[in-house]
């Protein structure tokens, strides 16, 4: 048996975990990563005004954002009547990191890249 079968599993099931949570499925719909684009192009704004880039109505744009805040993709600022949304940029950029250092901690037991041949 292979000595670094444990780790290796070990480290595999800390990789999944990261992917399979809500921040990476909030991310898999083509239609939430088109309302992260508007809102990185107009900046924190309402449903409403998200919602006009788009073709499905404002109900269905609500939805794609109570997915993402629940990520913790978005956050959302009640004004008055209105909630306003905005990027949480050092949120994603933490679970990103979290990624990164989980598969930091694994590839040189289960995934070191190709091997380099040295030439003649």
């Amino acid at each position: 048996m292979n000595a670094t079968l444990p780790l290796r599993s070990a480290g595999a099931d800390r990789v999944a975990e990261a992917l399979d949570g809500d921040f990476f499925r909030a991310l898999c719909e083509p239609a939430r990563i088109a309302i992260l684009r508007r809102l990185i192009a107009i900046g924190r704004a309402d449903v409403g005004a998200i919602a006009a880039g788009f073709d499905q109505d404002r109900s269905v744009i609500s939805r794609h954002l109570a997915v993402l805040k629940a990520a913790g993709v978005v956050f959302a600022e009640p004004a008055g009547r209105r909630v306003y949304y905005d990027i949480d940029g050092p949120a994603v950029l933490a679970r990103l990191r979290e990624l990164t250092d989980r598969l930091a901690a694994v590839v040189p037991t289960c995934c070191p890249g190709p091997r380099v041949e040295a030439r003649p």
